[in-house]
């Protein structure tokens, strides 16, 4: 098992045990753990992640591809857009969610609100400055 797969293991089974909470760097943060298919593999997948709730709709979360300010996107990512549809676990609830990526201003708003929230997302966004746009995905209960 590779360094990150272990840490992620780790994290997922905190998750699980606590009923959605986590502590260390985690600790108050909000995560969610995305359920994804490969799409090559087929596999299914499960990745931590911190997100944002919409602030008028219970039923939507952002989630961001900063894969930590490396520069390219995480595999989640292109695991999501290219299925269009996966689930979330956030808290002890499970559920299917159907997958937008936002664009332009309303991209924008949503990123510059979760690095306000969460400094470790603009310093993300200047590591990555002229080599991608973070992309931000709305996941909404299907």
């Amino acid at each position: 098992m590779t360094e990150e797969l272990d840490w992620n293991a780790k994290i997922i089974d905190e998750f699980r045990t606590n009923e959605g909470r986590v502590g260390g760097a985690f600790e108050g943060a909000p995560l969610v753990l995305v359920h994804h298919r490969g799409r090559r593999s087929g596999q299914e997948r499960v990745s931590p992640m911190m997100y944002l709730s919409h602030e008028t709709e219970p039923d939507i979360v952002y989630v961001f591809a900063s894969k930590g300010g490396a520069p390219t996107d995480p595999d989640w990512y292109r695991n999501l857009l290219a299925a269009g549809e996966g689930a979330v676990e956030r808290g002890t609830e499970t559920y299917r969610v159907s997958v937008r990526e936002l664009d332009g201003a309303e991209r924008d708003r949503v990123f510059a609100e979760q690095a306000r929230r969460y400094p470790g997302f603009a310093e993300y966004a200047r590591q990555t400055a002229g080599i991608r746009v973070i992309p931000v995905l709305e996941l909404r209960r299907a």
